[in-house]
């Protein structure tokens, strides 16, 4: 019965105590309004919560984490060269990838391993028709791009979370 009155009773207090630091104040009127906001709050939070992720394959999940440090050491180093030699010429693009992915939480992922790798970045997805744009900042392969996406970082994570 308290459970469902209080489904998060850490953060219905961290609420209150807040409440409390900002209206500096502890008359009982203000106690008791911000009992009530934490209370409400923390139920709206409890609506807002996501279904949790179902990981499938916990080792692969290391190796590909392993995987993407070295990675984004390269990139770093590749990064670095295009940047301190200036005489070569970089012809940057937009690579547009079909997924099989559909996953929220694996895209979530592929989204921040292939912005948080130097010289690519995440531009846009269409759900409807599960097509990643990327924008690589030296684009000399555009197919060398999508199979490097689907078979280095995709393929691990439909195993990991479908």
């Amino acid at each position: 019965m308290i459970r469902r009155w209080l489904p998060y009773p850490i953060l219905s207090a961290l609420l209150l105590l807040i409440w409390l630091l900002l209206s500096q104040s502890v008359a009982p009127g203000t106690i008791l309004l911000g009992a009530l906001l934490g209370i409400a709050l923390a139920k709206m939070f409890g609506l807002l919560r996501p279904p949790k992720a179902h990981l499938r394959n916990y080792p692969l999940l290391g190796r590909l984490f392993l995987r993407v440090v070295l990675d984004i050491f390269r990139s770093n180093l590749a990064v670095g060269r295009l940047i301190l030699c200036r005489d070569r010429r970089v012809r940057s693009g937009f690579v547009a990838i079909p997924l099989q992915l559909t996953d929220r939480y694996g895209l979530a992922v592929l989204a921040c391993i292939i912005t948080s790798t130097p010289g690519t970045i995440w531009v846009s997805y269409d759900p409807s028709a599960n097509i990643l744009l990327i924008h690589v900042l030296d684009l000399v392969d555009e197919a060398g791009w999508t199979d490097t996406i689907k078979q280095r970082y995709e393929r691990p994570l439909l195993e990991i979370f479908q």
